[in-house]
């Protein structure tokens, strides 16, 4: 493995959804700066969301699940 090899066992964000999520229903997250910037939320039932970072209501999910953790 060099160093230059993506390995695509990590899942990672290509594509943003623009819903909004429920807030209550989110369990924990993952900032991604590489292919693009993305918060990929992950739900209680394990399904990650890609969303936009810059979003109000993304914000305010980070600091519910940060105050919870």
């Amino acid at each position: 493995g060099s160093a230059g090899s993506q390995s695509m066992h990590k899942s990672s964000c290509v594509v943003l959804s623009k819903q909004k999520l429920n807030i209550r229903n989110l369990v924990s997250y993952e900032k991604q700066e590489f292919p693009i910037k993305a918060i990929m939320f992950i739900n209680t039932r394990g399904i990650k969301i890609c969303v936009s970072p810059n979003l109000k209501w993304v914000q305010a999910a980070i600091k519910k699940i940060d105050q919870k953790r």
